[in-house]
């Protein structure tokens, strides 16, 4: 076996340790008993320290409950704060939410009554321009058959025109300076010179071969042909 170092301090503790030999005499009394070495505790230390123990644990329990009440308190406390925490946040999220539904049903609801508007807006630009069209139309029409109307409508007949207008011219004759005219009234023929007033206010003015000329003092003039047969 390997050889062991023991210290003399160690060998002593050891050798306490087993208590004295009980074959080796002690004549002095050097020995001590195990009852010297370790005395029992007194019958009357005992129930001192029980009701030490019951006193301290008395005192003790009190202090652990209001301790642990405390820790109750603060749990519960946490607790309702983080709960009510949790319920404004989710009534505040249901706010806001309502607030942006409504919001967005309001922009609908505008869009919609933007588009009508724009649609109606169109609508009447429509029919003003239609209207206007029209107007424009009528107004050329009314022009048109007004200058149509008027040159329709026959000036009112001067007195004898019809019935110049009923001569037959049968040609010219001149003699000398004399220049005249020959008519067939329908009746008989007449001859008349140039620059004489032939029928009531109308005068001979021209004479030529293609026809006659008469003028009326209003600025009516008549053209007298002679006829095909001539």
């Amino acid at each position: 076996m390997p050889s062991r170092q023991i210290s003399p301090q160690s060998f002593d503790e050891i050798l306490s340790d087993l208590g004295d030999d009980p074959a080796i005499p002690d004549p002095h009394g050097i020995r001590k008993t195990p009852n010297s070495k370790f005395p029992h505790p007194t019958p009357q230390s005992q129930p001192n320290k029980n009701v030490n123990l019951e006193f301290l644990k008395g005192l003790n329990l009190p202090i652990q409950a209001q301790k642990l009440s405390g820790l109750f308190v603060i749990c519960f406390c946490s607790l309702g704060f983080c709960g009510g925490l949790f319920l404004v946040h989710e009534s505040f999220i249901d706010q806001v939410q309502s607030i942006t539904q409504s919001s967005q049903k309001n922009i609908s609801a505008l869009q919609k009554e933007f588009g009508l508007l724009r649609e109606e807006l169109q609508q009447e630009q429509d029919k003003l321009y239609e209207s206007i069209d029209e107007i424009e139309v009528s107004v050329h029409s009314f022009k048109e058959n007004r200058s149509t109307s008027k040159s329709l409508v026959k000036p009112k007949a001067l007195p004898h025109e019809g019935e110049l207008s009923r001569w037959r011219y049968l040609g010219a004759s001149q003699k000398g300076l004399t220049h005249q005219a020959i008519f067939n009234t329908g009746k008989q023929s007449e001859m008349f010179e140039k620059g004489v007033v032939v029928l009531g206010e109308w005068r001979l003015n021209h004479i030529e071969k293609e026809g006659a000329t008469l003028t009326h003092p209003h600025g009516r003039t008549l053209v007298l042909k002679p006829s095909k047969s001539e």
